[in-house]
């Protein structure tokens, strides 16, 4: 029997997290948007294209809620992009709002539901949607490290000429210009990354990364990226969908682990068919614990401003 998730949100995240699932055929994949015709139009191009690929996943588009009842997950991608001229708190506030809205109805018809949070600011809106949801923090996760790692990981790669397969790395903390990346933990092939480049190569492949977002906004002028953050996403869903247990850097409240309590940063999970189902806690060192803490601040700074705890 297959899973069934859902994805709130049909445009060019949501549109490819619904294609990605739907090829894999381990869920049927409900895609809701609340303008009229969107989600029903991408649902119906993804579903005539599973005979090519060869997956008997069901695709709905749908503008109602009533769909979305008895999922498993759902991948909540809801919101805007920052456009010119727009304040970061006109991005925060709209957005807000959207994922308010979302959390509500979820909560509503899909009460044991795990919930992936895709919208931005992320960590500000898992915090948000643990605060509207009411579930218990193992069912709400963001999707954060994953992505930057990716970056990461992909940069690496192509600078060194090997296959991205043998590169390791790790990026905490929140999904913006406050991450923390530990490239003292980066390998490749099992060796250091230390050992394979000179320091200011890695730390320009790092701003890299950091920046890889805003570079691609850069490039497109009028979109932002939607194949690495949808590949991200999935990658959870699959972890949880199939049992996988993996250990992917997500954002998640904490409970005590790096000494912190009750804010959203990424650090590593083990995702499994509960959702969260292990908090792992790496060995910093002083100045690494210490960007930790700065990214938490910075989470916790649009959180007091957003109005709730």
């Amino acid at each position: 029997m297959r899973a069934r998730v859902s994805v709130i949100g049909a445009g060019m995240v949501g549109g490819n997290c619904a294609q990605r699932l739907a090829e894999r055929g381990h869920s049927d994949v409900v895609l809701l948007d609340i303008v009229e015709g969107l989600a029903q139009g991408k649902a119906l191009d993804i579903l005539e294209s599973l005979p090519v690929v060869g997956s008997d996943a069901d695709v709905v588009g749908t503008s109602s809620y009533d769909d979305v009842a008895g999922s498993d997950i759902v991948v909540v991608t809801s919101g805007i992009a920052r456009k010119p001229g727009m304040s970061r708190e006109d991005l925060v506030l709209t957005n807000m709002r959207i994922i308010s809205d979302v959390c509500e109805n979820v909560a509503r018809v899909a009460p044991q539901s795990i919930v992936i949070v895709v919208t931005n600011p992320l960590d500000a809106m898992v915090q948000l949607a643990l605060h509207t949801t009411g579930f218990a923090r193992e069912r709400v996760i963001g999707q954060s490290g994953i992505l930057d790692t990716a970056r990461l990981k992909a940069f690496i790669a192509m600078e060194l000429g090997v296959s991205v397969t043998s590169v390791s790395a790790n990026i905490l903390g929140g999904h913006g210009n406050s991450m923390v990346a530990l490239p003292r933990l980066a390998t490749v092939g099992g060796v250091p990354l230390s050992e394979l480049l000179p320091p200011e190569r890695i730390d320009a492949l790092v701003q890299r990364a950091v920046n890889g977002g805003a570079e691609i906004v850069g490039l497109l002028k009028t979109g932002s990226a939607y194949c690495a953050p949808s590949a991200a996403a999935v990658s959870m869903v699959d972890s949880i969908v199939l049992d996988r247990k993996d250990v992917l850097p997500c954002a998640v409240q904490l409970k005590g682990e790096y000494g912190m309590t009750d804010v959203v940063v990424g650090v590593p999970v083990k995702l499994g068919a509960a959702g969260v189902e292990q908090v792992y806690e790496l060995a910093l060192l002083e100045d690494e614990m210490a960007a930790l803490q700065r990214s938490a601040d910075a989470v916790r700074q649009t959180v007091a401003f957003m109005g709730f705890q």
